[in-house]
């Protein structure tokens, strides 16, 4: 297992033929990353035999590209929530594309799925089995609610169960959006803009309308070289979904935020909000490098600071962990506007001792100071 703390698509690249990486779980905007990345001819990754993905919608051509263009033999997709241990579906090896593109898969062993709704029909799904939390910590009234009395676990999302007993999330509840009076799932308008031929990305929410009392709104990445207009879209839009599906309103972004899952930050975009920044000066950095390098900088008796006497204090997680974030604060852009996307690297020269060093800050670049002797 080779960790990543922080998302780089450089660093996946780069650890993907260094490392031999057979096996790659991550969200598609990953993997569709690596397939857009004009130095993947560069990196050898004939080792990669395995993608597992989810947590976002799968379009059909991502699977159809990452065996088609990086020969990974098996393409995989998933559903799972931490209340459930992770992992409650699965599409298992020689699924057809359209299922492993179009659903998460059957349930894992000693799992039960089902969904509040009739046959073919969108619905909550529940969940229950061995690997179901038994409650939230310290917190009975969100148990009692997530949890009924005969172990159902109430996930929140919305699904569709076909005859196979194949699970397609459709959205969050909270997500949904009412359009007047039909039921609209950004998840699946999502699937539907996606295959738009200049789409890289694309994220739908609900916002008030006067007359329809909710409608969409798209938030689309164009993929390099594009020139489509948001009227474009909207009327390719009315020619390839229903009518309350349509979105009245597009913004074009640079790039959609998410979290370190891969998952859309959609109340960030409820909000106006785009990517999530740090405004930090270069000199902060490279004080945060010197604490965050993997040699002690500290002035301080080293043996206060060994392994074994933070292990028995029961620190020693929370000083690795300490470091780990310092490390990810240093692949954080120095500032961004709004959903329009991230400002260019920052480039500074910082005072160091006697000599000078170049500050290059840039998501996916950490910066370790070389030793001082």
């Amino acid at each position: 297992m080779v960790p990543q703390p922080v998302s780089s698509v450089d660093t996946t690249l780069a650890n993907l033929a260094a490392e031999r990486i057979s096996v790659l779980p991550g969200p598609p905007t990953l993997h569709q990353s690596l397939l857009d990345h004009p130095a993947r001819g560069a990196h050898d990754l004939s080792a990669l035999r395995l993608v597992v993905t989810g947590a976002a919608v799968v379009p059909l051509q991502l699977v159809e590209r990452l065996r088609g263009e990086l020969g990974v033999r098996t393409v995989l997709t998933a559903y799972g929530l931490s209340e459930a241990s992770g992992l409650v579906t699965m599409c298992r090896r020689g699924d057809d594309p359209g299922v492993i593109a179009a659903t998460s898969g059957r349930a894992i062993p000693d799992t039960e799925v089902r969904v509040l709704a009739g046959p073919g029909e969108p619905g909550e799904v529940l969940v229950r089995g061995h690997h179901v939390m038994r409650g939230y910590f310290e917190d009975p009234e969100e148990t009692a609610k997530a949890v009924d009395a005969d172990g159902w676990l109430h996930t929140g999302d919305v699904g569709v169960l076909d005859p196979a007993g194949n699970l397609r999330i459709t959205d969050r509840i909270k997500d949904m959006f009412i359009v007047g009076g039909f039921n609209a799932y950004p998840a699946e308008i999502e699937q539907l803009l996606g295959r738009h031929p200049d789409i890289a990305d694309v994220a739908v929410i609900g916002i008030p309308d006067p007359r329809l009392g909710e409608v969409g709104k798209a938030y689309a990445v164009r993929r390099p070289g594009a020139s489509l207009t948001a009227d474009d879209l909207i009327a390719w839009s009315r020619r390839e979904m229903a009518n309350y599906k349509v979105p009245r309103e597009v913004a074009f972004v640079r790039e959609l935020p998410r979290n370190a899952g891969g998952k859309v930050l959609k109340n960030h975009l409820r909000r106006g909000k785009g990517p999530t920044y740090l405004a930090v000066p270069p000199r902060v950095l490279l004080a945060v490098a010197r604490f965050a390098a993997p040699r002690t900088y500290l002035s301080v008796p080293p043996r206060l600071f060994s392994p074994l006497r933070l292990r028995r204090a029961g620190l020693w997680g929370a000083v690795t962990g300490l470091r780990g974030r310092l490390c990810g604060l240093l692949t954080l852009y120095v500032h961004t506007t709004g959903p329009s996307g991230p400002s260019p690297p920052v480039r500074g020269k910082v005072k160091d001792g006697g000599g000078a060093r170049n500050a290059h800050v840039r998501a996916g670049n950490g910066l370790r100071p070389p030793p001082t002797s």
